[in-house]
């Protein structure tokens, strides 16, 4: 993979004033033991080597304990000592770090997206140079068919004319990232492509002013056209894991309205609001700050916490969080939490946590650039050293280096891996599930262990009744008469039920937590939880059974029992049997009772199930199962889930999810069913084995191009011609990914017909 600094981003993003030591440690957040941590905004970053080279740089200040870069995020979190041998660290060393490998940073603004152009800077300069090229080979068609003299000469400098342009516009991207590392001291691909595209026009160039009858301009302007292919498709793949994240903090207001101690209201920025701050919140807006309701009553939307859209009455001392919406009525609230501690900030750094890992494949390509550029240079030297002093044709020998350069140019590698994520997140989203970020289905593929959530995930979280105790013509109006007064799912699913006349009642509370109360002149019914309804007669199956139970009495006394069970999510049974026929282990990890738990994986077939699990053990199970070498994929929905989807080695989320869970997912599944499981992981395995036949096609290439051109049998516009022809191998070869669905349609066809066969007979 290539990389590119200073690019357009950098000068838009990035202030001329250097923060001080006392802005910086604000800035920071305080870990315990005398360690702080920096996040600090780095837009330049766009490879691995770019994360090698912060983290070695940062790693070798004698006060930083730990660097890390997320490439998806662009941000570098840096863990410091706050002293060095009793005296205070400087921590603007940190961003002068940074800078010296030619990086600028700047400190990270909670919950502010940056202003991202690349994609479009790219974009146009894919068009530019595919269009220059385009022209150039129309122009180079005639030179080869026998121009005379004077019109070839003339092709030829309108050949130079439309590359011109081209090249540095195009061009722009490699060079300034090749210039960047040579002067800091370093190299990378881009110096390689660089000095063989500057070279094979300066060589053109040289031809045409003296009337040669060869010229590389087409080379030159095709060179850059697949280059920028490859960097354009990575980036595609990076916005989206981006927008994932940009998407969630988008979520959170600017700034909000605070109380001044004499009543009167000031806007402000969230950074300045302080716990304990009491700020105005009016119907219609997000909750800026985790806090208490300190006035006011209204209902608000939880569905971005728990991915239940029903409203929640809040009022006096009610605690609330970030990102809630407000619905019905003015709050004052507490703060109780900074804009760096509120929910918002500590989901997306889940988030940017579980997208922070590069991926195998990536890490491959890093360590071949590390060496690559470097033996890339010595050979284009040595063969242009070579032809000069025994051959004793110094044009020829520069000829002959120009051709190394363009024919071991890592357009193919570049492409290896991007063009495969591109084609199996079509063919993925074809299927109707939409990956994030072309690592996930590197991790994807090595999963040996899956860990399902139940409520949402395995099931629909939507109940539906199956048994009733107790219940005559009478209780069951009394009951359809108060459940429809609420929209809790238990109500909603009781109406579904057995038909009966609803009784009319006057008035009817909803208690929250415990049911619905009617008070009549014949006495207090209660539909709802066994204890709300004060049950005083015996314990009933359903209190540690398997299913939901609602209890309707009368002052007291029990007049009927309704047992609900949760509805299976469709094909939940039929993905678990695929999976353990591949030989995967499935579990399920629950908050939910652990009777209800094991009724499931009963039902489902699932190996191993575990109950009554809070998120931190969720998490430990995950880390648990990594311990002893297993790849989990953890399966989940809503914020319980969100730590155990970031702590597993790859996620995935239902659409129905909460807002949290489908953020906190590597892949996210739109349809009903679970079948989208196995097919993501069916696509996965896929597409490693593609990428590994794309490693092996760029590198037999190297092999068999690279001893043609040192041998002088490649002229520049053959050692082009075979560069791309080497990246349209690679290309077709991803495009092999959709064969898969193609033979399973067959397969599935086949099967039908069979079927039908069968059934005839």
């Amino acid at each position: 993979m290539t990389c590119c600094t200073m690019d357009a981003e950098s000068a838009m993003a990035l202030s001329d004033t250097t923060p001080s030591a006392e802005e910086i440690t604000l800035a920071s957040h305080s870990l315990g033991d005398a360690l702080r941590q920096l996040d600090l905004s780095v837009p330049d970053i766009h490879c691995g080597a770019c994360i090698s080279t912060i983290e070695r740089a940062l790693g070798q200040l004698p006060f930083v304990r730990k660097a890390r870069v997320n490439l998806t995020a662009r941000r570098v979190a840096c863990i410091y000592r706050e002293t060095m041998d009793g005296d205070p660290v400087n921590p603007t060393e940190i961003m002068a770090a940074i800078s010296a490998v030619g990086y600028r940073a700047h400190l990270f603004a909670p919950l502010a997206g940056e202003n991202d152009k690349p994609k479009n800077q790219l974009l146009l300069a894919v068009g530019v140079s595919g269009f220059a090229a385009a022209n150039i080979m129309l122009l180079s068609i005639s030179v080869w068919s026998g121009a005379d003299a004077a019109t070839r000469d003339m092709f030829h400098w309108i050949s130079a004319m439309i590359a011109a342009p081209a090249l540095v516009y195009a061009g722009g991207f490699f060079f300034r990232s090749a210039w960047n590392a040579l002067k800091h001291g370093r190299t990378n691909m881009d110096v390689t492509i660089s000095l063989a595209v500057a070279l094979s026009y300066a060589v053109s160039l040289w031809e045409t002013m003296h009337h040669g009858e060869h010229a590389w301009f087409d080379a030159s302007v095709s060179l850059l056209f697949f280059l920028l292919i490859g960097r354009t498709l990575d980036h595609i793949m990076r916005e989206k894991a981006r927008a994932a994240i940009n998407g969630l903090a988008h979520l959170a207001p600017r700034g909000a309205l605070l109380i001044q101690p004499d009543g009167s209201k000031r806007y402000v920025p969230l950074e300045d609001i302080a716990v304990g701050d009491e700020i105005s919140v009016a119907a219609g807006e997000r909750i800026p700050v985790d806090g208490v309701v300190a006035g006011g009553a209204s209902e608000i939307d939880l569905s971005i916490v728990t991915g239940e859209s029903a409203p929640v009455a809040v009022a006096g001392n009610d605690e609330v969080r970030s990102g809630a919406m407000n619905l019905t009525g003015s709050l004052i609230l507490r703060a109780t939490s900074t804009v760096k501690n509120s929910l918002l900030a500590e989901i997306i750094a889940l988030m940017e946590a579980a997208e922070g890992g590069r991926a195998r494949y990536r890490r491959i390509a890093d360590r071949a650039a590390s060496v690559y550029s470097p033996a890339v240079h010595l050979l284009a030297l040595m063969s242009f050293l070579g032809w000069g002093v025994f051959g004793g044709d110094w044009k020829q020998a520069m000829l002959v280096a120009v051709a190394v350069l363009i024919i071991t140019c890592p357009c193919a590698l570049g492409l290896a891996v991007p063009v495969v994520q591109v084609v199996a997140a079509g063919e993925l989203f074809r299927r109707g599930i939409m990956v994030k970020d072309g690592s996930a289905l590197e991790r994807l593929a090595d999963v040996d262990s899956i860990a399902f959530d139940k409520t949402g995930t395995l099931t629909m979280g939507v109940p539906y009744l199956i048994e009733v105790e107790s219940a005559d013509e009478k209780s069951l109006a009394v009951a359809a008469g108060l459940a429809a007064h609420s929209r809790h799912p238990l109500a909603q699913a009781l109406l579904r039920g057995p038909a009966a006349t609803a009784r009319s009642f006057d008035r009817v509370t909803e208690i929250a937590g415990g049911g619905l109360e009617a008070v009549t002149t014949e006495g207090t019914y209660r539909l709802g939880s066994s204890s709300f309804a004060r049950e005083e007669s015996r314990q009933t199956t359903g209190a540690n059974g398997p299913f939901s139970e609602v209890v309707l009495s009368k002052d007291g006394q029990a007049m009927a029992r309704f047992f609900f069970d949760d509805t299976l999510r469709p094909g939940a049974a039929e993905a678990v049997c695929e999976l353990k026929a591949g030989g995967l282990e499935t579990i399920i990890v629950s908050g939910d009772r652990q009777a209800v738990v094991d009724n499931a994986a009963r039902v489902i077939g699932i190996d191993r199930a575990l109950g009554g699990l809070t998120p931190k053990q969720k998490v430990e199970e995950c880390e648990r199962l990594g311990t002893f070498g297993r790849h989990v994929l953890m399966v989940g929905d809503g914020i319980n889930d969100a730590p155990a989807l970031a702590a597993a080695h790859v996620s995935m989320a239902p659409a129905t999810a909460s807002d949290i869970g489908r953020q906190a997912a590597d892949l996210v599944f739109f349809n009903d069913r679970l079948t989208a499981v196995p097919d993501a992981i069916a696509v996965a395995k896929r597409s490693a084995g593609l990428i590994r036949q794309n490693f092996a096609l760029a590198i037999g290439y190297n092999v068999l191009a690279v001893p043609i051109a040192i041998a002088g049998f490649a002229t520049p516009l053959i050692a082009a011609v075979a560069m791309s022809t080497s990246s349209l191998i690679v290309m077709a070869n991803a495009l092999r990914l959709n064969s898969l669905r193609q033979r399973q349609q067959i397969a599935a066809t086949t099967s039908s017909a069979e079927d039908a066969e069968v059934s005839a007979a």
